[in-house]
C-alpha cells in the first residue's frame, strides 16, 4: 500500500492558488495594465513613438552596449568562475563576496562610485583615479557610450559568475585528466571536454547578464550623463515621457523593453530545458 506522502505546507489546491492570486497581483495585473493602457494608441501614435529619433537612438546604445557587456561578462566572467572554483588562494571568501557587490549595492550608488573612477580632469577640477589616467591617452569613459559599456558590464558580471559556479563544480577534474593522458592539449580540452559541458550554463549566464542590461537605469544614468543622442539609454526615455506626462509614449517603449525582456526569458528557460535533455543524454 502506498503511503501519502506528508508536506509541511497544504495542500497543491491551495498554495497553488495562493502562487497564481500573487503572481497576478504583482507581476500580472501591472503589466496587463501597461500593455492595455498601450491598445489606446493608434498604430501610427505607437509607430511613431518608436520611430522617434532620439528613442531609436537610445534603443540601439541600450541594445549593442547591453551586448557587448554581456559578451564581455561571459569571457571574464568564466575565468573568475574558473578561479573561484578551481584554485585554493588566500582571501578567498572575499573575492567570493566581492562578486556580489553589484547585486547588493543601490544601482545609484554604483553609477556614482564609477562616475567619480573614472570622470576625465575638468579644468581645475581633478579626474577621477583611472580617469585621469586615461585623459592623457585620449580615452575617456565617463559621460561617454564606453562609460555605459563599463556601467553594464558591472552590474552583469554576478550573473554569470553566479550561472557558471555550479557547472564548473560538476565538472569533474578526472575528465581533463583523461583528456590530456590521451594526448589533448589544453586548447582541445577547453574546446572539446570542458566548454561543451559548460556551454549551457555559459549561455544562461549571458542571456541574464543582457536582459539585466536592458533593464539597467540607476547606474547608467550618472556614468552617461544623458546626452541626447549620444548616452540616452531607453529606461530614460521612458522616466522623460512620464515627467512630461506622455503616459502613452512611455507605455510604447515599456512595451517594447516588454517584449525584448520576455523574448529573453524565454530564451534563459529553453537554454535551461537543453542543458537538462544534455545532462540527461
Amino acid at each position: 500500500m502506498k503511503l501519502r506522502h506528508h508536506s509541511v505546507l497544504p495542500g497543491f489546491g491551495l498554495t497553488m492558488g495562493f502562487t497564481l492570486l500573487y503572481l497576478c497581483l504583482i507581476v500580472l495585473i501591472p503589466l496587463g495594465t501597461m500593455l492595455l493602457r498601450s491598445t489606446a494608441m493608434t498604430w501610427a501614435e505607437f509607430r511613431d513613438t518608436l520611430l522617434d529619433p532620439p528613442v531609436m537612438a537610445a534603443f540601439r546604445l541600450t541594445l549593442w552596449a547591453s551586448l557587448i557587456a554581456a559578451t564581455a561578462n561571459a569571457v571574464f566572467g568564466f575565468v573568475v568562475a574558473w578561479v573561484l572554483v578551481r584554485y585554493p588562494f588566500p582571501a578567498k571568501r572575499f573575492v567570493d563576496a566581492l562578486v556580489d557587490l553589484p547585486f547588493a549595492l543601490p544601482t545609484a550608488v554604483s553609477g556614482i562610485a564609477l562616475t567619480s573612477l573614472y570622470k576625465p580632469p575638468r579644468g581645475e577640477e581633478a579626474g577621477g583615479w583611472i580617469g585621469q589616467w586615461l585623459a592623457p591617452l585620449g580615452i575617456q569613459v565617463a559621460y561617454t557610450q564606453l562609460g555605459v559599456i563599463v556601467a553594464l558590464t558591472f552590474i552583469g558580471l554576478p550573473f554569470v559568475v553566479r550561472t557558471l559556479q555550479p557547472a564548473l563544480e560538476d565538472l569533474d577534474t578526472e575528465v581533463e585528466e583523461a583528456a590530456a593522458s590521451l594526448g589533448a592539449g589544453r586548447l582541445q580540452t577547453f574546446g572539446r571536454v570542458i566548454l561543451p559541458t559548460v556551454l549551457p550554463a555559459l549561455l544562461t549566464g549571458f542571456a541574464l547578464a543582457l536582459a539585466r542590461g536592458l533593464g539597467e537605469y540607476g547606474s547608467v544614468i550618472f556614468v552617461a550623463n544623458n546626452l541626447p543622442m549620444q548616452t540616452e539609454i531607453a529606461p530614460l526615455k521612458i522616466v522623460q515621457k512620464l515627467d512630461q506626462h506622455n503616459y502613452a509614449g512611455a507605455t510604447a517603449i515599456g512595451v517594447v523593453m516588454l517584449a525584448a525582456s520576455f523574448l529573453l526569458l524565454l530564451t534563459i528557460n529553453l537554454l535551461q530545458w537543453w542543458s537538462r535533455r544534455h545532462a540527461e543524454t
